[in-house]
């Protein structure tokens, strides 16, 4: 019969708590030997995560925003990967989260402002043409007081004007501490940089928040606009999204 010292057993209560608190709110959770696994498995990542930013290991990728029109580049979005020397191209969802949780998001934000500013300015000079680049950004990065300070340091370095970025965040995002939020919104809005709003309508979709945020771009989310070209699709809730955001 095995009894457990006081440290293990508040650390396999700390296991149990992570696990509840990702279930959401009231959810309860009882230790389970594989918890262990899976902590070893975050701390592993977490760890070769830290490197990989001083290794060159991540990558950004971009994916063009199109005018159906003209079929003209309107836009690039940019979209951090991780080429792992091991393990590959490891998705997103394997190492976004725990880099959210962590904090470590905030200087691998850092690192993505900079480099998709730098890139934005070589295409423009390529092209003869401004071509913004989107970059998006999470949570933790809206709470960070240095968000500013990276988002002029990346288009100072790479002469890049203001109205070429597009910060795009989420509704979900942004309320998580709205008032924090949308103050740091604005004073990025003020410096000349395009703010987009993404995935709108899956969460609080609350019009009065709209209209206190410098929104320039409204990204509305996909069930509110993927049947619009059918007969039966519905345009009255986009339509009103749309009407409210330019009021």
């Amino acid at each position: 019969w095995y009894m457990a010292s006081v440290a293990e057993l508040l650390r396999r209560a700390d296991l149990a708590m992570y696990q509840a608190k990702g279930g959401g709110k009231n959810a309860t959770a009882l230790f389970d030997p594989e918890m262990d696994d899976d902590a070893s498995d975050r701390l592993a990542t977490l760890s070769a995560l830290r490197k990989a930013l001083a290794n060159d290991e991540l990558v950004l990728h971009y994916q063009p925003i199109i005018d159906l029109n003209s079929g003209r580049v309107q836009a690039i979005e940019a979209l951090m990967r991780w080429q792992h020397p091991e393990r590959g191209l490891v998705p997103p969802a394997d190492f976004i989260p725990l880099a959210e949780e962590t904090g470590l998001i905030v200087p691998l934000g850092a690192w993505v402002l900079g480099e998709a500013c730098a890139q934005a300015r070589r295409w423009q000079d390529d092209e003869g043409r401004p071509i913004p680049v989107s970059v998006n950004v999470s949570a933790r990065q809206l709470l960070d007081p240095d968000l500013e300070g990276a988002v002029e340091r990346a288009l100072t370095d790479s002469a890049l004007r203001p109205e070429s970025l597009i910060l795009e965040v989420t509704e979900t995002a942004v309320m998580q501490n709205s008032e924090t939020a949308i103050a740091k919104l604005h004073r990025i809005s003020g410096m000349g940089v395009q703010v987009a709003l993404d995935d709108f309508g899956e969460g609080y979709s609350s019009l009065a928040y709209l209209r206190r945020m410098p929104v320039d771009i409204l990204k509305i989310a996909r069930p509110f606009v993927q049947d619009l070209q059918n007969a039966a699709g519905d345009p009255a809730i986009p339509r009103a999204y749309t009407n409210q955001a330019l009021q």
